[in-house]
């Protein structure tokens, strides 16, 4: 009876220190993919003190030893222990709703037969050396450091592969001649710079655009050799950084003609540092284009008006509020249903419409008609165009869901961005409620810039909704210290939490802003 009694408490240890294991693993793996496969950036999320799972293992282990070490002539206490633990875990998972689950890329699938090579080798090291709660706990917390062997192990291979494929990119570039090449960079605003631009110049040329947020050399290079047609004349890429280097690579990649900055700011500090880095990382864009390219910049950016350039490149500048810059948007008004202003061309003033709401969205429409005018499209063709520009998905992007009206600001916050989505809900009628969870990536900036947007909010809207209680107590206290009343705040712990609340608690006549909505290396 005690043989079966044992028999059968091994097996559930076996199984639930297996299970555990494997959902140490795919979060691991989940982590380092949402991370850009980079050592430094998935150490920075490991080490988080916010980082809860890793933490409890690491709690956990140490219960396990204590309790081993008081009865080492039994490994049932263990065992129990293991199997209570190995339950919350698995049904905390089986609650949990990722923002974005582990994607399963063919470069995955090989991360995933060297990291069950490196387990197993590891179990078959450890197994004549401690004892079985000993080696279990070593491994829990070696599911999350397995990731490093792993990347060291991987890297010849992924480098070999993403060369093979960047080179046969570069080849297809060069095999068209009379292909113009665009490039977009910026702190913020590229990607709606993109689909903008290419709405505006698309009825008169043959565009390919990177799609959603292909900003990456891998991703630019899929969007090459996969889309990429004789037939386009026009190849519009959106250029992403996050370190020193990054523009500089992709300009020797892609060795656009014309290039654009649409802003600068702090984002990225975890990795850029300081500001200095990202202005001369950003105005590479236009520092690295050939003798005749030309550049686009928006000269409201203080970063960008106070740049001296290196080069002598022709650069054509937009402004709002600066009025030295070459195309300058006037007369601007705004409607719930969108936007109008003017712009003087050559000595004629040229009214615009459009659906788009914001400032920093006619901004970018003032680069996609300054790039138009030097493509020599019509004017009368270019104000066609701005009229029917498409709503920008999660993008101040006015929608209905279930009968409500929501601004989805939702992709990628930025300090400029968000206070001007404050603003767009300002205007609006009924009861204005914004949900966010506050921006990220801002390094030791974080918090002081979380809490002036908590501040900025504090007498633009009705109703403030936080996503995540550590995540915004800045802005949480930027709202209490311009006195913002504290009934009016409501705090939930995930964005589905968020929606059920609005669907309780506000009437189809209000209006919802969706700022910001953080990955789950983020959301710990």
């Amino acid at each position: 009876m005690n043989r079966l009694f044992d028999f059968t408490a091994t097996l559930f240890y076996l199984c639930s220190f297996l299970s555990l294991a494997f959902v140490f693993c795919k979060h691991a793996l989940q982590m380092f993919q949402q991370n850009h496969y980079e050592l430094y950036r998935y150490s920075k999320w490991l080490f988080n003190k916010k980082n809860l799972k890793f933490s409890l293992t690491i709690v956990y282990s140490l219960i396990v030893i204590v309790v081993g070490l008081l009865f080492p002539n039994s490994e049932l206490p263990v065992l129990f222990i293991t199997i209570a633990f190995a339950i919350y875990f698995i049904y905390k998972e089986s609650e949990k709703v990722y923002i974005k689950d582990l994607v399963l890329t063919a470069r995955v699938k090989r991360q995933i037969i060297v990291l069950v090579v490196i387990f197993i080798a590891f179990l078959l090291c450890c197994r004549n050396l401690f004892p079985n709660y000993i080696t279990g706990i070593l491994t829990l917390i070696m599911s999350y450091l397995f990731i490093y062997p792993l990347s060291l192990l991987t890297m010849p291979i992924e480098y070999a592969i993403k060369k093979h494929y960047e080179n046969d990119a570069k080849r297809i570039l060069e095999s068209n001649e009379s292909l113009l090449k665009i490039g977009i960079t910026g702190s913020y605003g590229k990607t709606s710079t993109k689909n903008i631009l290419n709405d505006i110049i698309s009825d008169n040329r043959f565009t390919l655009i990177t799609p959603a947020s292909y900003n990456t050399p891998m991703g630019i290079t899929r969007t090459i050799r996969e889309m990429l047609k004789p037939i386009h004349e026009v190849f519009i890429c959106e250029m992403g950084a996050d370190k020193v280097g990054d523009i500089s690579y992709l300009m020797n990649f892609v060795k656009p003609k014309y290039g654009i900055v649409t802003s600068i700011g702090p984002q990225h500090l975890n990795t850029f540092h300081n500001i200095d880095n990202i202005i001369n990382e950003k105005m590479q864009e236009i520092e690295m284009l050939p003798p005749d390219g030309t550049g686009f910049v928006n000269l409201d950016n203080e970063y960008i008006a106070s740049y001296h350039y290196l080069s002598r490149h022709k650069v054509v500048s937009v402004g709002i509020d600066n009025k030295n810059a070459d195309l300058v948007a006037e007369n601007i008004s705004y409607r719930k249903d969108g936007s109008s202003f003017s712009v003087n061309i050559d000595g004629t003033d040229h009214e615009f419409t459009t659906a788009l709401l914001g400032k920093h969205n006619i901004s970018n429409i003032l680069i996609g008609i300054a790039v138009a005018l030097e493509m020599n499209i019509p004017i009368e063709d270019i104000k066609r165009n701005v009229k029917h520009i498409s709503q920008i998905e999660h993008r101040l992007e006015v929608k209905k869901i279930n009968g409500y009206t929501f601004i989805d600001d939702a992709f990628n916050s930025n300090p400029v961005g968000s206070k001007m989505a404050v603003d767009v809900l300002s205007l609006m009628s009924g009861k204005r409620i914004i949900v966010t969870p506050g921006m990220i990536d801002l390094g030791d900036k974080e918090d002081e810039i979380n809490e002036e947007f908590g501040s900025y909010m504090a007498d633009k809207v009705d109703k403030v909704i936080l996503v995540g209680e550590k995540q915004t107590k800045a802005i949480l206290k930027g709202l209490k210290d311009k006195g913002f009343n504290e009934e009016d705040i409501h705090i939930c712990k995930n964005v589905r939490e968020a929606f059920d609340y609005v669907y309780a608690n506000f009437s189809r006549d209000d209006t919802i802003l969706l700022e910001n909505d953080l990955p789950d290396a983020f959301n710990v």
